[in-house]
């Protein structure tokens, strides 16, 4: 019975995963550049695997990270090597850095952890790009599931990915 139960959770993942690339597919067809997305066989959900399955090194996997800020949700777009510096988000915010637990990452966003990207997300989500991306020419964000990325210039990430602002919260 135990058995059963993990082969059934793991369909379920793979169809909201299914579902979750298919909306950034859709997203991605309103600018006619859908065909960019690249699903791989291997996983891609974390920055090491995405780096192995994309073939370009860690930094330059634009990895998102989902925060918590009272009852909003915000994403914060970084490169692969970064990591967020508590003080530079707390003078960016004025709030902590809290975030989102993972079993509540797809209900707040739209898209599940290993899979979640900037694009398509869910109404209300606010999206930061960090200054860390701007070493770069191409990044490779996730496109709605662990074995998906599209690889995009910095001026393509910011207008699909809605950003607010390029901001400075992370260290690398």
């Amino acid at each position: 019975m135990q058995i059963v139960t993990v082969i059934f959770c793991s369909a379920r993942e793979r169809r909201k995963s299914k579902m979750s690339i298919e909306k950034v597919k859709a997203f991605f067809a309103g600018y006619d550049i859908e065909d960019r997305i690249m699903e791989m066989d291997q996983s891609s959900a974390t920055v090491e695997l995405a780096a192995q399955a994309v073939g370009c090194e860690p930094s330059h996997i634009a990895k998102t990270m989902s925060f918590l800020q009272g009852e909003k949700a915000v994403l914060i777009v970084a490169a692969g090597d970064a990591k967020i510096d508590n003080k530079k988000y707390k003078a960016q915010f004025h709030t902590k850095a809290k975030m989102i637990p993972f079993n509540e990452v797809e209900q707040w966003i739209g898209h599940a952890p290993g899979g979640v990207c900037p694009f398509a997300v869910k109404e209300g989500v606010e999206v930061y790009l960090d200054d860390s991306l701007k070493r770069f020419e191409i990044v490779y964000p996730a496109a709605g599931s662990g074995n998906s990325a599209i690889g995009l210039n910095l001026e393509e990430l910011e207008k699909y990915s809605g950003s607010l602002a390029w901001i400075d919260v992370c260290k690398y």
